[in-house]
């Protein structure tokens, strides 16, 4: 790593910013920073415009239960139970700067995950994550339904019928299976479908279509943030509906827009999920720009 780069992490209010396939996180180190996370802050920060741009904040935190804890915001202020894109790009912020070992564990939201290093040079690091258990029970998703699971619900946009399965990976998605993934604009149903009543937390969307058994076409838009570019729990929650209809096998790429992730799955859906991390650009917040803790 770049001395100027490892001397600039270490300055107070120093941020890291990476992305996974195009789906960016700035970290922050709470215990060397002084800002107020609170929602008008990541707003601020997060604006391409007015700030420093991203697709949310990701905040080291202390832990008790792990190696690392571990804290995610989305752009619009509301806090993420859980991220695989953010888990990456975290696991190659602490490696790094934190911590020569290529296997560690971050506690983020309730869970607590195992991330390991599986390669990694000044720019790229692959880095796959023990994900945990997709969950498909609809209480715990949470989706209001009167079955057990909720798979294969119709839901009403705009007179059009979409029939939508729902899944929880640490964090809350509704996954619709298509033939013809450009038929349907996820920019457009998207929102409507986040923001549905049968989601109290709100929830991910995505599209699907599978290619064979072995690779799938996802779209995606993220709950909080809008229209993403690839995301690693969305990728996951479409690879464990799509594995329950017996569509795929346990070891599938999933291709998004930014790019592919690699999701494997046992019978009990148990997740792990690997993919590349790019390094974009580390420097010190401007603090006069943002509210400070009291």
């Amino acid at each position: 790593m770049n001395n100027n780069l490892k001397n600039i992490i270490k300055m107070n209010n120093s941020w890291f910013k990476g992305h996974g396939l195009g789906n960016d996180y700035i970290v922050f180190d709470s215990a060397a920073s002084d800002i107020n996370f609170d929602k008008q802050n990541i707003i601020k920060i997060c604006d391409r415009h007015f700030g420093i741009g991203s697709d949310g904040i990701l905040l080291k935190v202390k832990s008790k239960k792990a190696d690392f804890g571990l804290k995610i915001f989305n752009p619009d202020g509301s806090e993420a139970e859980k991220s695989g894109n953010g888990l990456r790009i975290f696991a190659d912020y602490l490696f790094s700067w934190y911590t020569s070992n290529k296997s560690f564990t971050v506690e983020v939201g309730n869970q607590i995950v195992r991330c390991e290093i599986i390669s990694s040079d000044d720019n790229i690091t692959n880095v796959l994550v023990d994900i945990g258990r997709a969950i498909f029970d609809a209480k715990k998703v949470p989706v209001i339904c009167a079955d057990k699971e909720a798979i294969d619900i119709p839901i009403n946009i705009a007179n059009d019928i979409y029939k939508f399965s729902m899944v929880s990976i640490g964090n809350p998605h509704a996954v619709c299976v298509t033939d013809d993934i450009n038929n349907i604009d996820i920019k457009k149903i998207g929102p409507e479908i986040e923001n549905h009543n049968l989601f109290p937390n709100r929830i991910n969307v995505q599209i699907a279509q599978v290619s064979d058994i072995h690779n799938v076409d996802i779209r995606i838009w993220e709950r909080g943030a809008g229209y993403t570019l690839a995301s690693g729990s969305s990728s996951c929650a479409v690879a464990s509906v799509l594995y329950k209809k017996g569509l795929i096998d346990n070891n599938v790429k999933i291709h998004s827009p930014g790019g592919c992730l690699e999701v494997l799955l046992d019978e009990k859906f148990n997740l792990k999920l690997l993919g590349p991390v790019e390094k974009v650009a580390c420097g010190v917040l401007i603090c006069d720009k943002v509210n400070k803790k009291m």
